[in-house]
């Protein structure tokens, strides 16, 4: 796992050498933010609207016994904001996206169309991981937006349903707790995980040697290091803003 993190490393600097040499494309970063993201928007939206439901469902009765159900709509707001949004839309891209571009890029690489580009004088790590870089980084914290608007409704409409709480004291609590370091840290998460994803299982696909078989397995490795690269960045995101 650290060599490849240096692997990650160095191919993210190479990108950056790439974009600012100008040669990223538009059009190219933009299919790549529609394949990406948009097309992994309504399994995130679903996931998350069930996340903030199952949430609710455990935290109503028990904050009605205590007579604290008015806070009901804060706790879901805080939760799905700093951490069950972006976690949860950064997993689920991860497991459509994430898995598509390591085997896309594994396939180029047994198939020799990689060493096709290189006699083109084309750097192939910029041309094939800068678009998907900047696309992911840029568009899944849009998803995340949307995601997290989903599921703080999704928990409205759960407490209505359960305890029969006024939409109205839902989301007085929600705006109430809600505040705008919030939104900005849960962005930023999105934004790291969205370009971490597309690095690391771009990285693990253009690692790939040998046939089919070898593709399969780069596509399954990459899906537990961006996992595992993800939740250690979420950590680190967390200890900086919330507790040092």
């Amino acid at each position: 796992m650290i060599r490849f993190l240096g692997v990650c490393v160095k191919n993210f600097i190479e990108c950056i050498k790439y974009l600012f040499g100008g040669n990223a494309r538009i059009k190219t970063i933009i299919e790549q933010a529609a394949a990406i993201s948009y097309d992994s928007l309504p399994i995130s939206l679903v996931i998350a609207f069930i996340a903030a439901a199952v949430i609710t469902i455990q935290v109503s009765k028990q904050f009605l016994m205590s007579g604290a159900e008015s806070y009901i709509g804060g706790t879901i707001a805080i939760v799905m904001i700093r951490e069950i949004a972006p976690g949860f839309v950064a997993l689920a891209i991860g497991a459509r996206a994430g898995t598509a571009i390591s085997a896309e890029i594994a396939n180029m690489q047994v198939t020799s169309q990689v060493d096709a580009i290189k006699t083109l004088k084309i750097n192939p790590i910029g041309y094939y991981f800068t678009p998907r870089i900047i696309a992911s980084a840029i568009t899944v914290p849009m998803v995340v937006m949307i995601a997290e608007f989903v599921g703080i409704a999704g928990g409205m409409l759960v407490s209505q349903a359960t305890i029969d709480l006024h939409p109205a004291r839902y989301w007085t609590s929600a705006f109430a707790w809600i505040s705008a370091k919030d939104i900005y840290i849960s962005l930023l998460k999105a934004c790291i995980f969205g370009g971490l994803i597309a690095l690391v299982c771009a990285s693990k696909g253009y690692e790939t040697v040998g046939g089919a078989k070898e593709v399969g397995t780069s596509t399954t490795q990459a899906a537990i290091l961006s996992t595992i690269y993800m939740l250690v960045a979420d950590f680190l995101i967390n200890l900086v803003f919330y507790i040092i």
